[in-house]
């Protein structure tokens, strides 16, 4: 088996933990490379010893198992957790680009996602008669679109031509721009130029399929990617259409859910286009779009001795049929058919209906949705195959039902997070501002008589059941602290404002000089986290703030001032 390569194929051999050219200044080599990529892998199957690669995690996630039969070319996608040890430091890059990105797209802190194309063809030459490879791209970015495109472009080159190819192709990765949210950027690679626009969280959210971009008169054209990271929705849940509204809820309370399929292509897809129905709001459970049973935490996942964890579980072998029998929803999706007429829809069926290795497709649950079915929309999109829409546009439809039903699920609890705001008028400049008031269950609930979903979406059922069960996931956790967190920094962004708009030298007089270096301490810490993009202030702000400091200061004794101001 082949160790893996990258921007210095040597040492990428090493713990994966470990950036493949070590922790990066902004001049540093393979700085460019390190922000987007942390290493490629070359993966050989090996009759004698197996996937013999030390990390072991990505050796098997890299091939389909033997119950797969994948011949010929397929791509797929999995999500390791980044295993102890030395974790590369956060460059300012990243965290600029993290804090423009939507919350979905951020980079990950404790996981790697893996990027694979796996070739299997017939080879007399080799023992097993077989020829098997994976070229692995390891990124902490979610671009499954970018990386997959990237590897349809690269990995047959390789194949044939190995190694200088993909030395090549490291150097051009290393001189492509950082992908900064908000930016459309032509990244060149073996002489065709990708266009892709790298997604900002003040972006709109597409109702319809994504505008072509300008090209700018390049030679060559560009080939144009409507999206990093956005799968073909329609195509992905043609088999589960008739219950995509029921597993929406299921993702939506964090519920444990194995997605058994044939292939690691259909079974990572699926997981991913679950754990992308809920944007605009950020899946916080942890997902697995392929796994196996030589993954690190099988005996975590599998364990009877407490309840399945939140996790949505992406299997091909059905062996996990037995090993995750108790768990409770369990979706088994045959092999894709993409005739004219929608595939045949997975049935409800219970838990104990499952049988080990030939169970039949369908949707194992004794979940009982809290929503009505949306019937319009099954009726639109069966429409739409019989006068053979463009799939884009289908997609493009069911996402938007998807995005309007999230939203109005969401607004309430924004607009009650809202309320619990501080008034503007009651922050004044030399005073501790007020507290953010708790957020009460009870009361919320009681506002969705006058503010609930209902004003935004048609869909009838048991919304306040919904939500009740929603406060116990992880996604009302996750979703409570992100908007609390904004909601602090936005109150300390506004006491900075008052300070600024305030009288500096009334305010200073009687003041002792322990209040006045204080006030010097406070207003640079506040400085130093506005410049660090943690709070949401004018820069005209900031310009006041250092002119007060620089004001306070020369107001005190030079020995203080000397203190303050060092050489």
């Amino acid at each position: 088996m082949d160790a893996g390569s990258g921007a210095e194929p040597h040492r990428a051999r090493g713990r994966l933990g470990a950036p493949c050219s070590g922790a990066r200044a902004p001049g540093a080599p393979w700085a460019r490379f390190s922000a987007w990529l942390e290493c490629v892998c070359v993966v050989t199957f090996d009759l004698e010893l197996g996937q013999a690669l030390e990390k072991s995690s990505i050796c098997y996630l890299s091939f389909p198992d033997s119950h797969s039969g994948c011949l010929g070319d397929t791509q797929f996608s999995f999500r390791i957790r980044q295993c102890g040890g030395q974790r590369r430091p956060w460059h300012t890059d990243d965290r600029h680009c993290d804090s423009g990105a939507p919350a979905s797209l951020q980079r990950e802190h404790a996981h790697y996602f893996g990027y694979v194309y796996f070739r299997q063809v017939k080879d007399s030459s080799a023992r097993r008669g077989y020829f098997q490879k994976s070229l692995v791209l390891v990124s902490r970015l979610p671009f499954v679109r970018l990386f997959q495109a990237l590897l349809s472009l690269v990995a047959p080159e390789y194949f044939d031509k190995l190694t200088p190819c993909l030395e090549a192709v490291c150097n051009e990765i290393d001189q492509w721009p950082a992908p900064v949210p908000g930016q459309t950027l032509n990244l060149p690679v073996m002489g065709v130029v990708l266009q892709v626009h790298i997604p900002s969280r003040v972006d709109k959210p597409e109702s319809g399929p994504p505008a072509q971009r300008s090209h700018e008169n390049l030679l060559p054209a560009p080939v144009v990617l409507s999206s990093v990271h956005e799968l073909d929705l329609f195509r992905c849940f043609q088999p589960v259409l008739a219950h995509v509204q029921m597993l929406w809820e299921l993702v939506l309370l964090g519920e444990p859910l194995v997605v058994l399929a044939p292939s690691p292509a259909v079974s990572s897809e699926m997981v991913l286009a679950l754990t992308s129905c809920l944007q605009p709001l950020k899946f916080c459970c942890d997902y697995r779009p392929y796994f196996t049973v030589h993954d690190s935490e099988f005996k975590e996942f599998t364990t009877r001795t407490q309840a399945p964890p939140n996790v949505v579980l992406g299997v091909t072998n059905p062996f996990f049929i037995k090993t995750l029998q108790h768990w409770p929803h369990i979706l088994r999706v045959g092999e894709p058919r993409m005739s004219g007429d929608l595939p045949k829809q997975v049935k409800l069926k219970k838990p104990s209906r499952l049988k080990t290795l030939d169970t039949k497709p369908g949707l194992y649950t004794a979940y009982t949705a809290h929503l009505h079915r949306d019937k319009a929309l099954l009726r639109r999109l069966l429409k739409g195959l019989q006068k053979k829409r463009p799939s884009d546009v289908q997609t493009a439809l069911l996402r938007r039902h998807l995005l309007e039903l999230t939203q109005s699920f969401i607004f309430p609890l924004e607009h009650y997070m809202a309320s619990l705001m501080p008034l503007q008028k009651s922050i004044t400049p030399w005073k501790t501002p007020p507290q953010i008031r708790p957020f009460r269950q009870d009361d919320f609930l009681r506002s969705l008589e006058h503010a609930g979903p209902q004003l935004t979406c048609v869909l009838k059922g048991d919304w306040l059941g919904l939500y009740r069960r929603f406060f116990k996931s992880p996604h009302f956790d996750g979703w409570y602290r992100q908007r609390r967190k904004e909601m602090a920094q936005k109150l300390e962004a506004l006491h900075l404002e008052a300070i600024c708009e305030a009288n500096i030298e009334v305010w200073m007089k009687g003041k002792s000089e322990v209040e006045v270096v204080d006030l010097v301490l406070k207003l640079r810490e506040r400085l130093v986290r506005a410049q660090g993009h943690q709070l949401p202030v004018k820069e005209a702000t900031l310009k006041q703030a250092r002119l007060y400091i620089e004001t306070v200061i020369s107001s005190l004794p030079k020995d203080l001032q000397v203190i303050l101001c060092p050489p």
